[in-house]
C-alpha cells in the first residue's frame, strides 16, 4: 500500500516541527538537543526520499544515505564527547559548559 505524497510530507513535516520545538523548548539538556537535531536530520531525509520516489529519481535517495551516514558519525562524535563531559562534569546541562574555562 503506497501513502501519498501529501500524506508522507505532513508527517515529515511534523516531525521537523517536533526537532525545532524540541531545540526551543529545552535549550539546557545537551542529548535533548542532538535528538532534536537528529529529528530534523531524519525528516529532511524522508523529504529527499519522498520526492525521490515521486519524481521516479534515485538521486535523491543517494543523497539520504549519505547524509545519514554523516548524521551516524554526528552522533557517535557527540556522544563520545557527551560521555567525557559528564564524567568531568556529572551533569549534560549547558549551563556548566558555557561557564567552562577555555
Amino acid at each position: 500500500m503506497f501513502f501519498s505524497l501529501n500524506f508522507l510530507l505532513i508527517g515529515s513535516t511534523i516531525v521537523f516541527l517536533l526537532g525545532v520545538v524540541g531545540l526551543i523548548v529545552n535549550k539546557r539538556n545537551l542529548l535533548l538537543i542532538l535528538i532534536s537535531i537528529e529529528l530534523m536530520l531524519v525528516s529532511v531525509n524522508l523529504n529527499f526520499i519522498c520526492f525521490s520516489v515521486y519524481l521516479d529519481d534515485i538521486i535523491g535517495q543517494i543523497f539520504s544515505i549519505y547524509v545519514l551516514t554523516i548524521a551516524a558519525a554526528e552522533s557517535a562524535i557527540g556522544l563520545s564527547i557527551f560521555t567525557v563531559y559528564y564524567r568531568d562534569k556529572h551533569s549534560l546541562m549547558f549551563d556548566n559548559y558555557i561557564l567552562g574555562k577555555g
